[in-house]
């Protein structure tokens, strides 16, 4: 089983390129990476697909779609004026939703 994770980052945020990513890899790797664990079976199916860019108001907007072994997922925000709490605000709730499952 392996973790597909898709970013699309819109063109106008390709400066922040790199933090986004590291976001997202951290936000993986230390808060969901015990919740992703119910979820490791042979042939189970893992992707998580987060999109983000800024609006005209030039606040963040995002989103993440996730499918983890037949179980979806989608949390999105808008007008966030701070990027790192955009992002580890949605994986929170991720978190919060894999904890229930």
């Amino acid at each position: 089983m392996v973790l597909q994770t898709k970013l699309h980052i819109a063109e106008n945020l390709l400066e922040s390129k790199e933090v986004i990513e590291r976001l997202v890899n951290e936000n993986i790797d230390n808060k969901l990476d015990h919740y992703l664990e119910k979820f490791n079976k042979e042939n189970a199916e893992w992707i998580i697909d987060f999109k983000i860019d800024k609006n005209k108001k030039w606040l963040f907007n995002a989103k993440i779609q996730a499918n983890l072994d037949w179980h979806d997922f989608r949390f999105e925000r808008e007008d966030y004026k701070n990027l790192d709490d955009l992002v580890n605000h949605l994986f929170e709730h991720f978190k919060e939703q894999l904890s229930n499952k």
